[in-house]
């Protein structure tokens, strides 16, 4: 497939890397300072907990459709008599405050991101830093230099607007061109009958096992006796958990950090905010049998 030009764009902007070694090192720097309460911290701004879902994507429509509102308020007050000029001064206010959690849920997802990745969510994230630093210098000519100064900040807001719509483009590209937060296994296709994986002696206790379930990777491990298997891709980049380490019931993704219990799939801590599709497992003659506990389509 041939590459996009925003994406060779991108690729070529060298400068955004040390840009990006930065603000990845200070994210983690601050949610390590933190100490244990940064993780539970970091889960809710993944969206990890409570939400189940990537909490990003949907706090920025809270700016994204204020600031629309905003735009629209300051030139309807202008030409007509219909809309006070505060409409808009609130709406630009609201899309700030809105922006700030927005601002804290992109960081802690931008802290995970690699290579072309990161450098497109790096200028993504600097496109609306940018958006919000005219929209603030907006709203603070309308509420504290008095409405002589009142068209040039509806001026500002609108080019803020016009550079938002730039911005929620790169957004867009990383969630759906390059997949960043998207459910690694949404698209997998598993087993929905018994397969055989492997004989009863192939999976020793505690060790975690990487099988070909009819062409679904599923990790298999042994505990108390028993044996349980879930999806071996992690949901949040790909990451082989068969490569982690297990710490009881929970295993560790090795790129990212995302924990998952082996015994019901479900996601224990992030990046990853979906959990791992579950198989059921059961021995017939020596021979280890799974299939996915539920349909993934």
């Amino acid at each position: 497939m041939a590459e996009s030009w925003v994406d060779r764009l991108v690729r070529r902007q060298g400068w955004l890397e040390p840009v990006a070694d930065a603000a990845q090192g200070a994210v983690g720097g601050f949610y390590r300072a933190l100490g244990r309460p940064g993780q539970s911290l970091k889960n809710v701004m993944h969206g990890t907990v409570p939400l189940g879902h990537p909490l990003h994507p949907a706090v920025t429509d809270v700016p994204v459709g204020a600031w629309t509102v905003g735009v629209v308020a300051d030139y309807v007050a202008h030409f007509t008599d219909r809309l006070p000029t505060e409409a808009g001064d609130v709406a630009l206010a609201v899309g700030l405050a809105a922006a700030l959690l927005a601002v804290l849920t992109g960081l802690t997802d931008y802290h995970d991101t690699f290579a072309h990745e990161r450098r497109m969510a790096t200028a993504h994230g600097l496109t609306m830093t940018v958006v919000i630093a005219v929209d603030a210098l907006s709203l603070a000519l309308r509420w504290w230099s008095g409405d002589g100064l009142h068209p040039l900040a509806v001026g500002l807001s609108t080019a803020g607007y016009a550079v938002l719509i730039g911005g929620a483009y790169l957004g867009g590209h990383l969630v759906f061109g390059i997949g960043t937060m998207v459910n690694r296994n949404a698209f997998a296709e598993g087993p929905e009958d018994y397969v055989v994986v492997g004989t009863d002696a192939d999976f020793p206790e505690g060790q975690l096992r990487r099988v070909d379930a009819s062409g679904m990777a599923a990790l298999v491990v042994r505990l108390s006796g028993r044996l349980h298997a879930i999806a071996a891709v992690c949901s949040h980049a790909g990451g082989p958990l068969d490569e982690g380490t297990l710490d009881g019931t929970v295993v560790t993704c090795p790129w990212h950090g995302s924990t998952f219990c082996v015994l019901d799939g479900r996601v224990r801590g992030g990046p990853a905010s979906f959990g791992q599709p579950l198989f059921n497992v059961r021995v017939e003659d020596g021979r280890v049998q799974v299939k996915l506990a539920q349909p993934l389509h």
